[in-house]
């Protein structure tokens, strides 16, 4: 369980703001977009990560639901993200995040994803839920600075290689614990988490393929790390992953179901950036 990614506080060397990712209101809905370029891709691949796919989703829920839940402070409790087809050579990502439902204490948002020619090419769900907590409440300047434009950057190297995570081995991911790749309780953000479940899921794979499902539940932060992903991944690619704190006591912190696509149809027309 971790607090929501959407603090618009992030320094702008965050690595986050890095994928280039702006929202936008639009009536009920919160709409995002973002340029895709080629340190996006998975290695070997043209098909953008299916991890920043769930970093940018999570980005729109979790502004949503500052909306439904304030002044409590949201905890992200899962995300899922399904990927319809290998995505090859696409110029832009589009998002737009819709309310499901609204509790008194849970918040249901349903993402969208779509490509610059309108095509959808993923769908998403995430929950959140109030902190246990109810003194916690969210800081007010936060809600205020989250309407200001903040700048985005490029990303310049690839993204595993920027957010420090490493194979160790095959089938473990080790994610660096740096003030970069922080959320506003200093504990690692969700979408790195992501990718460190993704990339230990995918040095499993008997060749260059990409994620179609992507199911995290979160349920503890990693506040001390570095984080460590362990996969299994058994017939038709679906995969398990663990994610532990290893400086906490190896405590689990996410759970993730994975699936890959065949590895050949996760192959692209171009030669993409090393890990």
């Amino acid at each position: 369980m971790t607090t929501t990614n959407s603090d618009e506080r992030l320094p702008d060397a965050h690595i986050i703001n890095e994928l280039g990712f702006q929202t936008t209101r639009v009536g009920d809905e919160l709409h995002g977009s973002a340029a895709v370029v080629p340190e996006m891709f998975v290695p070997g691949t043209t098909s953008i990560r299916t991890s920043i796919l769930a970093t940018w989703a999570d980005i729109v829920a979790g502004y949503m639901v500052l909306d439904f839940l304030q002044p409590r402070v949201p905890v992200t409790l899962d995300l899922d993200i399904h990927v319809h087809e290998p995505l090859r050579e696409l110029e832009r990502v589009d998002a737009a995040g819709r309310l499901v439902k609204k509790g008194q204490s849970v918040a249901v948002i349903e993402i969208e994803l779509t490509g610059a020619d309108g095509r959808g090419i993923a769908a998403g769900v995430a929950s959140f839920m109030a902190a246990p907590d109810p003194a916690m409440l969210m800081d007010p300047e936060m809600l205020r600075r989250r309407e200001l434009p903040v700048q985005r950057g490029r990303l310049r190297v690839p993204f595993a290689e920027r957010a420090r995570c490493e194979i160790r081995e095959p089938g473990v991911a080790v994610l660096a614990h740096g003030h970069d790749g922080l959320n506003a309780s200093r504990s690692l953000n969700g979408g790195l988490i992501a990718l460190a479940a993704e990339e230990a899921a995918l040095s499993l794979a008997a060749g260059p393929t990409s994620l179609s499902v992507l199911a995290l539940r979160y349920l503890r932060p990693v506040r001390t790390g570095p984080a460590v992903a362990t996969a299994t991944v058994g017939s038709g690619g679906l995969g398990k992953v663990e994610v532990r704190d290893s400086g906490d006591g190896g405590r689990l912190a996410v759970y993730a179901v994975t699936r890959t696509f065949p590895a050949a149809a996760g192959r692209g027309t171009q030669t993409a950036p090393a890990r």
